[in-house]
């Protein structure tokens, strides 16, 4: 299995680099490929930022390269539910740090928008 980076999963999205496209593919076709939530939060904020990619094409983008079989996602069950907040509205960074905390009972933040969004989420977020 080989972790991968951010900048594979761009390249493989994007195709701005057609030499290190064909290589993020090869990697793909080839090998088990582990992925680490902190690439998959970094790949959206380039895809939004830097590509600025609809909300829509980055959901599906993500979708897509978590549910390949050869891909092993760190905390699948957290990334999954990250995944559905973000599909629900809310920002994929908040997600995230929401669905990883399953140990907690509480989330604390300034944030009041999301703590709106965060309704569904099994953990009462607080306002601090």
């Amino acid at each position: 299995m080989i972790a991968i980076d951010t900048n594979i999963l761009v390249r493989l999205v994007t195709r701005d680099d057609e030499d290190q496209a064909i290589r993020a593919l090869t990697l793909f076709q080839h090998n088990e490929i582990y992925i680490g939530k902190t690439v998959l939060l970094e790949t959206e904020w380039v895809l939004r930022f830097c590509y600025e990619l609809s909300r829509t094409t980055i959901l599906d983008t993500l979708k897509n390269t978590v549910g390949l079989v050869q891909v092993t996602v760190e905390d699948e069950a957290a990334v999954a539910q990250a995944l559905a907040f973000f599909e629900d509205g809310m920002d994929f960074a908040d997600a995230l740090h929401l669905a990883s905390c399953k140990k907690a009972e509480k989330f604390a933040t300034f944030d009041e928008s999301m703590k709106k969004r965060a309704i569904s989420s099994s953990l009462q977020v607080v306002l601090v």
